[in-house]
């Protein structure tokens, strides 16, 4: 099929590092291995960090000529055979798709659409209900954890839904063998407010506690709080926290393949892909029990999942790695399983593929 991708959230093309930019980009790549041709066919960012009726106008007025542009490229051109959205929800609604495939008569498919009746503030009350009519008007609604699909039937028990793991492609640190470094614990993450913040605190909290032990923690990421996270490890001996800043995708690589762990707490979290690229580089995961998190890290198998907002057992799980390296490494041994066969990208993009056909397939 010809179809036509779009992403309110980050674009594939967004100069920022995130998730959502790599989940975006993971999506266009597995369709296209499943034989699809995928075209981007607008980068409008229909972000919403705050329910401002102003912005939400000016983005509905750009929704409506990037509508229009579009319209008249495909009378001239001919149209896709399907609209597929990434992560429409309340702070980044779908404006453009639910009308051109209406007109066009084209079959409309999300993945990640989310939905949350305690965000009906002000115009967030708008986007959200135009992320439902997506949802509603999908043939297909794919759901990355079971959380959102519960979120999307509680809200609208008629809409049809798919379960697609989150997965990643992990070729480039397939090329690298481990070789973790005794002590030696790694984490990888954006520095912003919210819930990345409130992670690197906990982390730092929590490290407080093991200062009796030797490790240090390399530290990869940037981002507009990065004074505040410097802030938090201030306190520790130097030598203990190593800042490498904003690393391209191979360096991050390396980085991970010396790591012994990987720590990220996960603070509401998502799922977060990051936790998937440790444990193909062979880092059994530290982080809790909360959010998407148990989508992306088998506890017991993979890695460790604390209480959600429990310090001390944070801590004790991480010492518990730092001291008994046969835990560690059987952990690490399940790590690489987990994320390089039954999260690979070879298996989504089938997975994806299969979706797609009993839900959309004989266009």
């Amino acid at each position: 099929m010809k179809i036509a991708l779009y992403a309110p959230l980050k674009p594939a093309s967004h100069p920022v590092p995130s998730g959502d930019r790599l989940m975006a980009r993971l999506l266009k790549s597995a369709l296209e291995h499943a034989g699809h041709q995928v075209d981007v066919v607008s980068e409008l960012r229909t972000y919403l960090k705050e329910p401002s009726s102003e912005l939400y106008s000016t983005l509905k007025k750009q929704a409506e000529a990037e509508c229009e542009r579009l319209s008249a490229l495909w009378l001239r051109e001919g149209a896709p055979d399907l609209w597929f959205t990434y992560h429409p929800y309340y702070k980044s609604p779908d404006l453009i798709g639910l009308d051109l495939a209406r007109s066009f008569s084209l079959p409309y498919v999300t993945a990640e659409a989310s939905y949350s009746s305690r965000r009906n503030i002000g115009v967030w009350a708008q986007s959200q209900a135009e992320a439902l009519a997506a949802v509603e008007q999908a043939a297909v609604n794919i759901c990355f954890t079971r959380r959102d699909q519960e979120g999307l039937i509680k809200a609208l028990p008629t809409a049809r839904t798919a379960m697609l793991p989150p997965f990643l492609d992990s070729s480039r640190v397939r090329s690298l063998e481990p070789n973790p470094q005794p002590g030696r614990l790694a984490t990888v993450a954006m520095m912003r407010e919210g819930n990345k913040l409130e992670s690197y605190c906990m982390l730092a909290r929590a490290l407080e506690l093991l200062l009796d032990l030797p490790w240090t923690l390399a530290i990869a990421g940037d981002g507009v709080c990065r004074k505040e996270v410097e802030a938090a490890f201030a306190a520790f001996p130097p030598g203990r926290v190593e800042w490498h800043g904003l690393k391209p995708a191979e360096e991050v690589a390396v980085l991970l393949s010396e790591g012994s762990i990987f720590l990220w707490p996960g603070c509401r979290e998502a799922y977060g892909l990051s936790y998937l690229e440790a444990q193909a580089a062979g880092l059994p995961v530290v982080g809790q029990a909360e959010g998407g998190v148990p989508e992306v890290v088998v506890d017991g198998r993979s890695g460790i999942l604390t209480p959600s907002g429990d310090l001390q057992a944070y801590a004790d799980a991480i010492r518990l790695l730092l001291t008994d390296d046969v835990q560690r490494k059987a952990l690490a041994a399940g790590a690489l399983q987990f994320a390089r066969q039954e999260r690979s990208f070879q298996a989504a993009s089938e997975r994806l593929a299969a979706i797609l056909d009993q839900f959309v397939g004989g266009i």
